[in-house]
């Protein structure tokens, strides 16, 4: 046995609070889209990425702030009990940890939708919304 399995004195209460408050901060796209589904959502879905990626693709009723824009001024059209839930690319991105920290640094509630739209559209394969491409001619 290493030294850090043997090592647990006090080690549930510290791993209760700690998955106590990930939950707090965190959903997954399971639970997001169960909540679209039932019409329960009490919050705004909010892609942190690019404009670009945004068009390409992005679930169904995210709406697009790109996480270098969040500031107090681009957060003012909020009320200040809108809560949020807000996610980036995928697991390999901290865009949405970056988003979540400015947000609630602003005052608002916030969880992170682990996973991403990359969970989202390529594992789960839940609806988005996708650009058109163009008609050639």
């Amino acid at each position: 046995m290493s030294d850090q399995t043997k090592a647990f004195p006090g080690q549930a209460a510290n791993a209760h609070g700690y998955f106590a408050t990930k939950l707090a901060c965190e959903t997954d796209c399971s639970d997001v889209y169960a909540d679209i589904r039932a019409d329960t959502r009490h919050y705004v879905l909010l892609d942190v990425r690019s404009r670009e990626a945004f068009e390409k693709s992005h679930a169904i009723t995210a709406h697009n702030l790109p996480h270098a824009e969040i500031d107090q001024a681009s957060m003012a059209k909020y009320p200040k009990d809108t809560r949020f839930v807000v996610y980036c690319w995928g697991p390999g991105c901290n865009g949405a940890t970056r988003a979540a920290l400015k947000i609630s640094a602003l005052g608002f509630a916030v969880k992170e939708m682990i996973g991403g739209i990359h969970y989202w559209e390529d594992f789960e394969r839940y609806p988005v919304n996708r650009r058109v491409a163009e008609a050639q001619s």
